[in-house]
């Protein structure tokens, strides 16, 4: 992708024209399923049938209205140390933006967007909830230009002066996506999500009568089979294997379209992650936001050999974690050592990996456990003496499990501190190493 020039001449310019459509776009997304519904279920032949009809047409019209008018109402001036950004009808407002207080540039850019060559910018900072300006759309040099100029505080790269390479960190390969997939639970999250919303929206007597006729005709065909309860339990086992199967199949068809092509680089000492299949995403952060440094290990990556490494900025925290735009996993899924490679050229002086681990007491495995034993007893002794229900005992057998996991997390939990670091590890099925600078601690609790 080629970077043009963008002129720090304080002219006044105007979305791509073709702003409106994909605003409209992003309106519709919120809006097609209660229309949908109102669709399907609002009409008949009552008295409001004719207005239930016509309303998701109204809906539309409407979105369309208030498209074209924020494609004629939202303005931006480029100056030498800031971004104007102007938008509204009846309420209109003017925000200066200083390209010191950006801490974050986004371009996104869906299936749509290739067609027309344009891209969505995002333009964020730790000072609110909201990005500083969110342009939808840019023609696609001009968005380049826009972030290559915040990246340079607004002073434009004179032409003689040497080109700054860009270090490549971390490419991922296909099966290094696919292993993504298999070790993640995308699949399951995003079928519990969709059972949710079907739930909420279609009539609750709808989804009901849908389940129950699904079970009967699936248990009445296994009633007549006549199996035995090996061969049945035998079948049972093969559905949920083929359950499971199918969702880490989602999981990594999931996993393809999020990170395909995923690549780290690095230039002027900021970070920039490109990724996506059909839907590409860029977006880059300083170095010095980063406020702390996760890396994660689960029973998956240790069978696959591999670990995955995340950061903590203040753009993501005041925006919160559900923000799939924010930089936050450098490494979704890399080996072991490069993860520890990327931490030394990142942040050489936390010396990683740690040698100087301080262990906890022997006896800290009790506080992790003495919870679990109080709850079981409570609810054994409320159950077999209050109300004669001696089966209850049986959940004291969960008891040496728990005893034995709290050993092992106690045996793994370690911390480690200098002048410039603050370390913690912890974890036992599933391992973690949290780690951040002491600088840029913020809060201390005591519990």
């Amino acid at each position: 992708m080629s970077e043009a020039a963008l002129p720090v001449d304080g002219a006044e310019r105007r979305l791509h024209p073709w702003s409106w459509l994909f605003v409209l776009v992003q309106q519709l997304r919120q809006f097609i399923v209660p229309l949908i519904a109102l669709a399907v279920f609002g009409g008949g032949g009552g008295p409001g049938g004719f207005w239930a009809g016509i309303g998701p047409l109204v809906a539309v019209g409407v979105l369309v209205l208030v498209s074209v008018l924020q494609y004629f109402t939202y303005r931006y001036r480029v100056g030498r140390d800031s971004l104007s950004v102007r938008e509204g009808w009846l309420h209109r407002s003017l925000r200066e933006i200083p390209y010191s207080r950006i801490h974050n540039v986004v371009l996104h850019q869906t299936v749509l967007h290739r067609m027309f060559d344009v891209a969505e910018v995002r333009l964020e900072s730790a000072g609110g909830q909201k990005p500083e300006a969110q342009m939808r759309v840019l023609r696609l040099d001009q968005a380049l230009a826009l972030e290559n100029l915040i990246k340079h505080r607004g002073q434009l790269p004179d032409a003689d002066a040497p080109v700054v390479a860009v270090d490549s960190l971390l490419a991922l390969s296909t099966g290094e996506v696919v292993r993504l997939g298999l070790v993640s639970n995308r699949g399951m999250v995003v079928m519990a999500a969709a059972f949710g919303a079907a739930w909420q929206v279609f009539p609750e007597r709808l989804m009901a009568d849908y389940f129950e006729g699904f079970a009967r005709q699936l248990f009445g065909y296994a009633s007549h089979l006549q199996y035995g309860w090996i061969t049945t339990a035998a079948a049972g086992l093969a559905l949920v294997l083929l359950a499971m199967a199918l969702l880490r199949g989602l999981s990594v068809l999931l996993a393809l379209l999020q990170y395909h092509g995923f690549r780290l680089s690095e230039e002027r000492r900021r970070l920039m992650v490109e990724r996506g299949l059909l839907s590409r995403l860029r977006t880059s952060v300083a170095r010095r936001r980063i406020q702390a440094w996760t890396l994660r290990e689960g029973f998956l990556h240790r069978l696959f050999k591999r670990r995955s490494l995340h950061i903590d900025t203040a753009v993501a925290e005041r925006q919160g974690q559900g923000d799939q735009r924010a930089l936050k996993e450098l490494a979704p899924i890399a080996t072991p050592e490069a993860c520890d490679a990327l931490v030394q050229h990142l942040l050489p002086q936390a010396n990683w990996p740690r040698t100087d681990w301080r262990p906890l007491p022997a006896r800290a495995w009790w506080r992790l456990f003495l919870p679990t034993a109080l709850v079981l007893g409570g609810v054994c002794a409320a159950f077999t003496l209050g109300l004669q229900q001696p089966w209850a005992l049986l959940l004291l057998l969960w008891l040496p499990w728990s005893a034995y996991a709290s050993r092992q997390q106690a045996r793994r939990a370690a911390y480690a501190v200098d002048e410039r670091l603050v370390a913690v590890r912890g974890g036992w099925w599933s391992r973690y190493w949290r780690f951040a600078e002491i600088d840029k601690l913020q809060a201390l609790r005591l519990v």
